[in-house]
């Protein structure tokens, strides 16, 4: 795509800055060297302003007009001094950013801290990249805020926080300061989950939940002879009358077998559609309570049925690359 003048200046210019910029996991402390300042359009008309003011004093020698210029030419270097103070030794640092499935937006958390003892009005936050949605918030004295960092993530893997930029014109908007952060944060993006058609491969011995365990309290089985110790509950009075003999109620829990979601079981399918449905199957064997494995190649998850376990297999999934998983 060929660019203007102006984009492709604007384009070396990000990427002379990009250079110096390091990514460090935080936190980062603005100092006074990585702050940029120029004056806004508003700042521009309000210095044009003031140039035509003195040309004015100076033709009729008016001093009320040279005191009103001079007077206001100091309010817009108090402003620069208030617009440079606003961003100068905040302190920003990573939070915490959740896993995300591959379509949706990954969130990035950014923490400020104030160590001064004067608020920070009007800061905005913006990706490099999607400048579009900035974010706009304040932070008080001595204290902290937050700010989410919204970007698409629309294939599976480690999405990395792009670099972003910080920058404030408070209080009179005449000067734009700003610096470029870039913090080690990434968001591990699972595969997006399938349509729910296939049915996972049955579990060894067949899992068809039916109880195979005398002893629980869920499913009726059938009736035994009355013992010595039975529970008066569990009597079935109702065949007294036709056998004459006391006869017991027993129950059993469902045996629930272990379940293994296995990458060969997917044969003919292309890689990120094998992905995509076996996340589909540990999202739904998590949601039905079961205990599953999950079978790649070179990895290979046990069975279990806890929240660590579904994260671990769709982390599995995320990373998965070419009959590896990345570490």
């Amino acid at each position: 795509m060929r660019l203007s003048p102006r984009q492709y200046l604007r384009r070396r210019i990000r990427e002379y800055i990009f250079r110096r910029i390091r990514r460090v996991p935080g936190p980062v402390t603005v100092r006074r060297q990585r702050i940029y300042i120029v004056p806004t359009r508003f700042g521009y008309v309000f210095g044009l302003m003031l140039f035509v003011m003195l040309l004015g004093a100076m033709n009729y020698s008016n001093s009320m007009a040279f005191a009103l210029t001079f007077l206001l030419a100091g309010l817009g270097l108090v402003c620069m001094h208030h617009t440079h103070r606003n961003l100068v030794h905040l302190s920003v640092r990573a939070g915490r950013h959740a896993p995300v499935f591959a379509g949706h937006d990954a969130q990035f958390q950014l923490v400020l801290d104030n160590p001064a003892a004067a608020h920070r009005y009007a800061l905005v936050a913006s990706p490099v990249d999607d400048e579009q949605n900035p974010l706009h918030f304040d932070v008080p004295a001595h204290g902290s805020a937050l700010a989410r960092l919204l970007l698409p993530a629309p294939r599976r893997g480690l999405l990395p926080a792009p670099p972003f930029r910080l920058y404030t014109e408070y209080p009179l908007g005449l000067f734009h300061a700003w610096t470029w952060i870039e913090l080690d944060m990434q968001c591990v993006v699972y595969p997006a989950p399938a349509d729910s058609r296939l049915q996972p491969p049955p579990a060894p011995g067949g899992d068809s939940g039916i109880p195979d365990r005398i002893g629980g309290k869920e499913d009726f089985i059938g009736l035994r002879n009355y013992q010595r110790g039975d529970a008066s509950r569990l009597i079935h009075w109702k065949t007294l009358p036709r056998t004459g003999q006391l006869m017991v109620k027993q129950f059993a829990d469902p045996v629930q077998r272990e379940l293994w979601l296995d990458w060969d079981s997917l044969a003919g399918m292309d890689t990120e559609a094998r992905l995509s449905q076996l996340c589909r199957w540990v999202l739904d064997a998590h949601r039905a309570g079961k205990s599953y494995g999950l079978a790649l190649p070179g990895t290979r998850l046990p069975p279990a049925s806890s929240e660590q376990h579904r994260h671990a297999c769709l982390e599995a999934l995320a990373l998965f690359q070419g009959g590896t998983v990345a570490t």
